[in-house]
């Protein structure tokens, strides 16, 4: 079985959607072995520059899971494959890049899921280490910094790591709980803050007033 086998019957039973199609004559098998020779460890997307060759019918849900054509695709080697060559651009779309084309995707939240977190040390010595879905292990600090988003549906926070460019992953639910358990109370620009440290940067979360009050 070929790497694309779990995605053929469904491309075939929805080639009629409307989409722009990235390198018809090609058709998707050649993106992918062209993903995969450009691919070996992280290439430098960032440098390239090809044409742009029409939207694919591909989207990332929040939850890291990859679709086709509406359909999940299961074979993890070719997701991983796929996130080697994922750029996002300053117009805030997010392309598959090869060196000689660039397709759309989309994207619902966030590129990757963090689904695990390691701490090392304490204090400002601290080191909060991730993995995302895909294998990305991701030192938070300076290069890869930690965002924090109100969630107004939950009352909660939405927390982002920075993975490379302009990919983000979101940190799952159960590794927000755990980094929560290494926040403390820290004074930033004479206000203070509920945060964490990592790679001697602060991250604040929420106002220390607004943590009293949930915890009220």
């Amino acid at each position: 079985m070929t790497m694309t086998a779990d995605l053929d019957n469904s491309r075939e039973a929805k080639s009629d959607d409307g989409l722009a199609r990235a390198s018809d004559a090609a058709g998707l098998e050649a993106l992918i072995s062209r993903a995969a020779r450009a691919g070996k460890g992280l290439p430098p997307v960032e440098r390239w520059n090809p044409d742009f060759c029409g939207d694919l019918d591909m989207e990332i849900r929040p939850d890291g899971t990859w679709f086709y054509l509406g359909t999940p695709i299961g074979r993890m080697p070719l997701v991983q494959l796929f996130s080697t060559v994922l750029r996002k651009d300053e117009d805030g779309r997010t392309y598959l890049v090869t060196p000689v084309e660039r397709v759309g995707i989309r994207v619902v939240d966030a590129h990757f899921v963090a689904v695990e977190m390691n701490v090392l040390g304490e204090g400002a010595g601290q080191v909060l280490t991730f993995r995302t879905n895909v294998g990305d292990v991701v030192e938070a600090g300076p290069e890869h910094p930690l965002r924090f988003v109100d969630e107004p549906e939950t009352g909660g926070l939405k927390p982002y790591l920075l993975v490379r460019g302009r990919l983000e992953a979101l940190v799952a639910r159960s590794v927000m709980y755990e980094l929560v358990e290494h926040g403390e109370r820290i004074e930033i620009d004479g206000k203070d803050m509920f945060a964490v440290r990592s790679k001697g940067e602060v991250y604040p979360m929420m106002p220390w007033d607004r943590l009293e009050r949930l915890s009220a």
